[in-house]
């Protein structure tokens, strides 16, 4: 039985003139689960949204809701509904009437179209209010009417362009509760455009890194965290060092590579690489221990405190390698205060050499991202 909300996405390309947006994406969204597509500005992620959406046409590829090809379907009749980032509500129009007006659109009575908007408002716990305008509204409800408004029209697909990104902190994490809640509840599709790391972690059953065009990788939160694929995504999705070595052995189960400063680095995946080729490792920063006795030679960073940031469990400590290199450590809070590092202070730092993982994906393609 075909899953008529699953979105299969073949060799898609978008073209704007010598502008290519979008760069032959393959990618497939199984129906029922939260998608997350990130990327910085400019990477492709919301043309790629407004390509299912049917507000763009694809210059080549195909885009599958179920079995049945977008390419020549009439927006309305595409079973996706589009949240706009900035929501996009009638000012002079009730909140029942904002979110019935795509009904009213359709023909349907006036009885009928007001008792479906209420019910609906009542499913985002806004009922009480139904009678309001939206300048009568917090931001966090008027994002929750136009939800409604997207959801009365029973889509398989909900597509939300950066829908969080008007709001503050606060109502940022409350909302994306409520997201979560009614995705699980109404078991339909939602892809979600967004460029803050942890929300895409948060929110999704898989994450979509996109830059220039291209899907860099599309998996689990855990593994795109984790395991990423390439430097640019670990440098992108945050909380990973990436190291650059090249391979000095290839004896036995662990291959050593060493790095510019002579530190040699434990290599676990060595399948496919060659003596002397150069590599890049990633370490999660969270995993880093620190330590002020002698410098290790072996899985280990050395430098010079540039700056402390207290985070609440853990404080931030960046360092300046003797190669010129930030790399950063995520130390606990009581294990910081219990000996702090002074900003000018050289530290050394250590960790076990399984965790080092490789990156199979060579590109830096985007330098060095900007983190949340």
């Amino acid at each position: 039985m075909t899953d008529t909300s699953k979105i299969d996405i073949r060799g898609v390309t978008k073209n704007y003139g010598d502008v290519r947006a979008v760069n032959e994406v393959d990618l497939v969204i199984e129906g029922g689960s939260y998608c997350c597509m990130i990327g910085p500005s400019g990477c492709g992620k919301t043309t790629l949204l407004r390509m299912i959406a049917g507000h763009e046409t694809p210059s080549a590829g195909q885009i599958l809701i179920g079995a049945e090809d977008m390419a020549h379907a009439r927006t309305g009749n595409r079973g996706t509904a589009l949240m706009f980032q900035n929501y996009a509500l009638f000012p002079h129009l009730s909140l029942t009437d904002n979110v019935a007006f795509s009904l009213k659109v359709k023909g349907q009575p006036t009885a009928e179209r007001r008792e479906k908007a209420r019910e609906m408002l009542d499913r985002v716990q806004l009922l009480h209010l139904a009678d309001r305008v939206p300048s009568e509204l917090s931001g966090g409800q008027q994002q929750r009417v136009a939800l409604a408004r997207a959801l009365i029209t029973n889509p398989r697909v909900l597509l939300l362009d950066e829908p969080l990104s008007a709001l503050d902190e606060f109502l940022r994490l409350r909302m994306r509760v409520e997201l979560k809640r009614l995705q699980n509840e109404l078991g339909i599709t939602f892809v979600h455009v967004t460029h803050t790391q942890p929300e895409a972690i948060a929110l999704a059953d898989q994450v979509v890194v996109m830059d220039h065009g291209t899907v860099e990788q599309a998996a689990s939160p855990r593994e795109i965290y984790d395991r990423p694929f390439s430097p640019y995504i670990a440098r992108f999705m945050g909380g990973q060092n990436v190291l650059e070595a090249r391979v000095t052995a290839l004896n036995g189960e662990v291959g050593e590579a060493t790095g510019a400063n002579g530190v040699v680095y434990d290599v676990h995946d060595t399948a496919g690489l060659e003596m002397e080729q150069t590599i890049r490792l990633s370490i999660r920063r969270d995993k880093i221990a620190m330590k002020s006795a002698d410098r290790p030679d072996r899985n280990a960073a050395s430098g010079t405190v540039m700056n402390t940031e207290y985070q609440g469990t853990f404080v931030k400590v960046s360092l300046r390698t003797e190669t010129g290199e930030e790399f950063i450590v995520y130390q606990d809070d009581a294990e910081f205060f219990a000996n702090p590092s002074h900003v000018g202070e050289t530290v050394n730092a250590h960790w076990d050499g399984a965790l080092n993982h490789l990156l199979r994906g060579q590109n830096t393609s985007s330098g060095n991202p900007l983190e949340e």
